[in-house]
């Protein structure tokens, strides 16, 4: 076979393995703790695409010419990373939403087998500590006498914690 010939088979067994990757499929998406059904979401490794219209549909976001945005608040999207977040295919605009997570240090889990992906809060979204002190508590020891961690100000302690679940 002759190099050329090579070379165009080898690069239509690359281009249909990236096919055979990228698969349009129905998605659940939680955003701000509500679902919503996508009918057409494209799954990539490592990326997960949706039409701009599900994206306002499912997180009330909207891609406008300042960047992604919700009601006042808009995320800019870097200019020289535009094609990891914005694509179109089929007449459509796709958003990549794993690219915005990532953007915004979100953090994203993924149920494969029920294709289901819930986004937590963004970093702008959680609450930061005010300072490095514990609140107080009270709890009882094994004897029944109450404790509260304000009785121990100013002493170092130390606290195990233990949960059953």
């Amino acid at each position: 076979m002759q190099p050329k010939h090579l070379a165009a088979v080898v690069l239509l067994m690359v281009m249909g393995v990236s096919l055979a990757q990228a698969k349009e499929t129905r998605a659940t998406i939680v955003y701000d703790d509500v679902a919503t059904e996508i009918s057409s979401a494209d799954q990539q490794p490592g990326q997960l695409w949706i039409t701009t219209g599900d994206l306002t549909r499912s997180m009330q976001f909207e891609v406008k010419p300042q960047g992604v945005c919700r009601k006042e608040l808009c995320f800019p999207i870097p200019k020289t990373r535009k094609q990891a977040f914005l694509h179109e295919s089929s007449g459509k605009q796709w958003f990549n939403l794993l690219a915005f997570a990532d953007l915004v240090h979100q953090p994203v889990a993924h149920d494969e087998a029920l294709a289901t992906w819930y986004f937590g809060q963004r970093s702008d979204q959680r609450q930061m500590l005010t300072s490095l002190e514990a609140p107080n508590f009270t709890l009882p020891d094994m004897e029944g006498k109450l404790h509260s961690l304000a009785d121990f100000r100013g002493k170092k302690v130390f606290l195990v914690t233990w949960a059953s679940w």
